[in-house]
């Protein structure tokens, strides 16, 4: 890799979700690693030990997809689901079935236009997924990633067990990916929020800045316009948190954001990451130290959590609901 200059290195980062920075950290090197690839300049196939990743990964599966073939989320991995969609892709067109994506696959891509319309069939599927499972939270899987930064620890996790007792008494099934004192690293969680089978997975933090000043709430979804796609429900949840959030408190509304992060990439539920203020800003600071104020966001996140599952008809108006009015309605059956 020829030498970056800082603003180079920024708007890469700007460019593929990442934290921009300007500065060449192990990210950022991952995702130029991943951009260099174009479909065609190798053979893709599963492989036993670590994955083949790149941006030709995502074109395979953003093509197989768009003809029809459940490739999955179009992240970059090349794993079993695929491989699956590869070899069922090869034998419908006739061609050896070996789940390689080499030069006949290639050709074979080339010649096929897409034959799936009304919507890109990935986003189209977890939408669809989402509405299949009902209202009710009492068959819901959540898990809840707190975060184990210095200073935010012990914040994120109590407002997480808050979280986490009003989700068990409304009968939804509640993980946390850490105890109290653990700090598992991001691919552990990863790890562990895929093999719980999860509806979604909210992860909580706190941010901080040099400039004291810098206040507010924001909240994050997948989303890449390097490789074309962004989840619909996760998207939906950091819109219908950021709204109940802003709506129950005084925080600063600092909006929903399309991000990459591994963490909002590679969980296979729909995953938001929420920064419930800043550290670093006194009046922050202070809302956070308040019990009554985690209450305050905990409903919030239950409400929002709720008004997911909603159909359209059933909604309410943001900052209205109630947990009580969840339960007179009877939606933990």
């Amino acid at each position: 890799m020829k030498d970056l200059s800082p603003d180079e290195i920024r708007s890469f980062q700007q460019e593929r979700g990442l934290h921009v920075t300007g500065v060449l950290n192990d990210a950022t090197s991952h995702a130029f690693e991943e951009a260099r690839w174009k479909l065609g300049d190798r053979s893709l196939y599963l492989q036993p030990s670590s994955a083949m990743h790149g941006d030709d990964v995502a074109a395979l599966q953003s093509r197989l997809t768009e003809m029809g073939f459940n490739a999955g989320r179009v992240d970059g991995i090349y794993g079993p689901r695929t491989e699956a969609a590869v070899k069922e892709f090869q034998r419908s067109v006739g061609i050896k079935v070996d789940g390689r994506c080499g030069p006949a696959t290639i050709i074979a891509l080339i010649r096929l236009t897409k034959i799936v319309s009304g919507g890109a069939p990935a986003q189209l599927r977890e939408s669809a997924a989402q509405r299949t499972r009902g209202p009710a939270l009492a068959n819901k899987v959540i898990v809840i990633d707190p975060a184990s930064g210095d200073g935010e620890a012990e914040i994120v996790y109590d407002i997480a067990q808050r979280i986490e007792g009003r989700l068990l008494a409304l009968g939804a099934s509640v993980f946390l990916t850490r105890g109290p004192k653990n700090s598992p690293t991001e691919a552990e969680r990863i790890t562990f929020s895929n093999a719980s089978n999860a509806d979604l997975v909210i992860s909580l933090h706190t941010d901080f800045h040099a400039n004291p000043e810098a206040h507010g709430v924001s909240t994050y979804f997948y989303g890449s316009d390097a490789h074309g796609f962004h989840s619909i429900v996760g998207e939906r949840f950091a819109s219908l948190i950021q709204r109940e959030l802003c709506a129950r408190t005084d925080l600063q509304n600092c909006r929903t954001h399309a991000k990459a992060w591994d963490l909002l990439r590679l969980t296979q539920a729909p995953a938001v990451r929420i920064d419930l203020g800043y550290l670093s800003n006194e009046g922050d600071q202070g809302r956070l130290a308040r019990a009554d104020f985690r209450d305050t966001l905990a409903e919030a996140f239950i409400i929002a959590i709720q008004r997911l599952y909603l159909a359209a008809e059933d909604d309410a108006k943001t900052g209205t609901l109630r947990i009580s009015d969840l339960r007179s309605a009877g939606l933990r059956r």
